[in-house]
C-alpha cells in the first residue's frame, strides 16, 4: 500500500525553477510565461513505501487454533456436579428423618429407643445440652438438614430461587455444612467430657452425616475456590463455636457419677393385671422358644412387660443382659452378646429379630399365634 504527499504551487514552482540551469533559455521563457499567466496550482505526488498494519498470518492461525472444551468434557463435569448434589440431598434426607424423630420425642416427652452399652441416649437427649437458648437442638438440626436438602435438589435441577447462581449456591452449601460440622465437633467434645461412659448413637450418627456433607462440599467447590473463602469458613466456625460456648457456659458440670457409672441391679414391679389374651400369648411364646432380651435399667423393657401384665410376664423367657448391675466398662453376658443385639428390648422369635417395644398383636402375628376365646 502506498501513500502520497501533496505539494503547493509555490513549492512546485521552486522545484521547477531549480531543475534547470539558470543560463538555460528554457528557464527564462518558462519564467516569463508563468508570470504572465494566472497562477496555476499544481500537485506533485511522491510515492512513499509503507509497511502493512494488518494482522499476521501466524496470529490468525493461532487464534483459530484456540482450544475449546469438548462437549463430552462439559457433560462429564455436569454429571459430576449433579452427582454430588444428589449425594448431599440423600444425606440431608437421612438427617431429616433422624432429627424429625428426635424432635417428636422431645416435644411429646417420650423416651428414645435404648442403645447398647452403659447409660442411655436419654441421659444426653434429656440433658440441658439438648437445648440451645431454650430451643430443642433436634429442631435446629431438622431446619439445617432441610435447608441443605432443599438447596441441593434445586442445584441439581438448575432451579435456584431469588436469582442466585450456581457458584453462590455451592458456597451456601459449603457455609452451612461448615457450621453443621463445627457444631457436631463441639457436641462430640461435650459427649466425651461431660457424658463419659454414656453411649449416644443418635449423636454419633448426626456427626457422621454432618462431616460427610462438609467433605463433599469441599470436594465440590474445589481447592482453588476454598482457598479464596477459607477466611470466611474460619469466621463461620469461630462464630458457631463461640455461640455454643456462650449458650452452655452457665450450665452446671455433669455429676461425677456420669463419668463413673455404678448402677446396682434392681428389680421392677409390674402392676398391671394380665388379660386372657396376654396369658395365652405368653404361654405360646414360651412354647416355641421365643426370647426377650433386656436390661434392668431400660424403661422400654419395663413397658413391654407391663403390656403382658404381672402374671403373663412371669411366663416369658426373659434374658437379663446385666444381671450383676452395671459399671463403666461392664459387658453384656455371653447370651446377649451372641445375639448381636441392637438395642433393648429385643425379641427373637423363630429366628426373626424384632427391636423395640412390640404390640401384643404384632408378637402374635410374628409367632403364628391364634387366640380362641
Amino acid at each position: 500500500m502506498a501513500s502520497f504527499v501533496g505539494l503547493s504551487a509555490s513549492q512546485s514552482q521552486f522545484l521547477y525553477r531549480f531543475s534547470l540551469p539558470i543560463s538555460s533559455p528554457a528557464f527564462i521563457s518558462s519564467s516569463v510565461h508563468l508570470k504572465k499567466q494566472a497562477p496555476v496550482r499544481r500537485l506533485l505526488v511522491l510515492p512513499i513505501k509503507c509497511s502493512s498494519s494488518g494482522p499476521s498470518q501466524d496470529t490468525e492461525s493461532e487464534a483459530e487454533t484456540t482450544s475449546v472444551p469438548s462437549s463430552s468434557s462439559f457433560s462429564s463435569s455436569l454429571a459430576s456436579s449433579n452427582s454430588t448434589y444428589n449425594w448431599r440431598a440423600g444425606i440431608g434426607a437421612v438427617g431429616i428423618i433422624e432429627t424429625a424423630y428426635l424432635t417428636y420425642l422431645k416435644l411429646s416427652g417420650s423416651d428414645a429407643f435404648c442403645p447398647l452399652g452403659g447409660g442411655s441416649c436419654g441421659d444426653v437427649l434429656n440433658s440441658d445440652y439438648a437445648f440451645f437458648f431454650g430451643v430443642p437442638l433436634p429442631l435446629l438440626g431438622l431446619i439445617a438438614y432441610g435447608f441443605v436438602t432443599t438447596l441441593s435438589l434445586q442445584l441439581s435441577a438448575k432451579n435456584l430461587p431469588f436469582g442466585i447462581n450456581e457458584t453462590t449456591g455451592r458456597l451456601l452449601l459449603l457455609g452451612s455444612s461448615t457450621s453443621m460440622a463445627t457444631a457436631s465437633a463441639y457436641f462430640l467434645y461435650i459427649l466425651s467430657t461431660k457424658f463419659a461412659g454414656t453411649s449416644c448413637s443418635y449423636c454419633l450418627a448426626s456427626a457422621l452425616l454432618s462431616f460427610s456433607l462438609f467433605f463433599i462440599s469441599l470436594k465440590d467447590v474445589g481447592l482453588q475456590e476454598v482457598q479464596k473463602v477459607v477466611g470466611l469458613q474460619v469466621c463461620i466456625a469461630s462464630l458457631v463455636f463461640a455461640t455454643l460456648s456462650t449458650s452452655y457456659s452457665n450450665l452446671p458440670s455433669a455429676p461425677s457419677s456420669q463419668a463413673n457409672i455404678d448402677l446396682p441391679y434392681f428389680t421392677t414391679e409390674i402392676t398391671k393385671e394380665s388379660s386372657p389374651f396376654a396369658l395365652s400369648l405368653a404361654r405360646h411364646l414360651h412354647s416355641i422358644g421365643a426370647k426377650m432380651y433386656g436390661a434392668f435399667w431400660c424403661s422400654h423393657c419395663l413397658e413391654q412387660k407391663e403390656m403382658f401384665g404381672r402374671e403373663a410376664a412371669k411366663l416369658l423367657d426373659y434374658i437379663e443382659c446385666f444381671p450383676d448391675g452395671y459399671k463403666t466398662g461392664t459387658k453384656m453376658i455371653k447370651a446377649c452378646a451372641d445375639a448381636n443385639l441392637e438395642g433393648f428390648p429385643t425379641w427373637v422369635i423363630n429366628g426373626q429379630v424384632l427391636s423395640g417395644e412390640m404390640e401384643l398383636e404384632k408378637l402374635a402375628e410374628v409367632s403364628g399365634f391364634q387366640f380362641n376365646e
